[in-house]
């Protein structure tokens, strides 16, 4: 099995660490047609919501294949969030009257940004962003407006909005991988809403990676 054994043992080692690797063997194991896909996502549902090492170890324990080199260039490649080298300190401005913005894509995320939104719809997706600050802030004003941000799973999200006949709802990590972008959303929210969402679960992040390697080589999904 691909659970380290050596060193100290199992049960005194973290245990996201720990589920992690029994995952990325299940992955593996998935992407070169040693399991179907159905085996693959009844296995993967107990790894994630195994909350024993034993339940971890069982789950691969038939499985031979490792994770090698190329796929954890792979998988890093694939769940750590974009950086891009610089010193870029501008401040960018949103307005929204009556209207709707969306910010998606690979675009590049400023150090501050401000967002006026009045009676409109916002939607700042993080997902494929590129970051050059590890820290950003996001300065908000909304009145009777929406505003959505998406975010992957690895950037932490504080709210310290200020809410009047409004609301605020934060589904993001805000003590998450602490050598991770934070976003630090603040300001005023009047007769209007703020959710801050993961653009995709851990499960649906790991299942489409998992198709990605099984393509690398060749297959399809079965």
């Amino acid at each position: 099995m691909a659970i380290d054994t050596s060193g100290v043992k199992l049960e005194d080692r973290p245990f996201d660490q720990v589920r992690q690797e029994a995952i990325d063997q299940l992955i593996m194991n998935y992407s070169h047609g040693v399991i179907s896909a159905e085996a693959f996502e009844r296995r993967l549902d107990v790894a994630s919501d195994a909350t024993s090492v034993q339940q971890l170890i069982d789950v691969v324990a038939d499985l031979s294949l490792h994770p090698d080199k190329q796929y954890r260039q792979q998988r890093d490649q694939s769940f750590t969030p974009r950086y891009q080298a610089g010193n870029d300190t501008r401040n960018e401005k949103i307005i929204c009257v009556l209207s709707s913005n969306r910010q998606n894509g690979q675009w590049l995320v400023p150090a501050e940004m401000r967002v006026v939104n009045v009676v409109g719809s916002v939607v700042l997706d993080f997902s494929e962003a590129v970051f050059q600050h590890q820290n950003i802030v996001i300065r908000v004003n909304n009145w009777i407006g929406s505003l959505t941000i998406l975010v992957p799973e690895q950037v932490n999200v504080v709210s310290n909005m200020f809410n009047i006949i409004g609301s605020t709802d934060n589904g993001a990590p805000s003590i998450g991988d602490r050598q991770a972008p934070q976003i630090v959303v603040e300001g005023y929210s009047i007769l209007g809403s703020l959710d801050v969402k993961l653009k995709k679960t851990m499960k649906e992040k790991f299942t489409a990676f998992a198709d990605q390697c099984r393509a690398m080589f060749g297959l399809n999904k079965s």
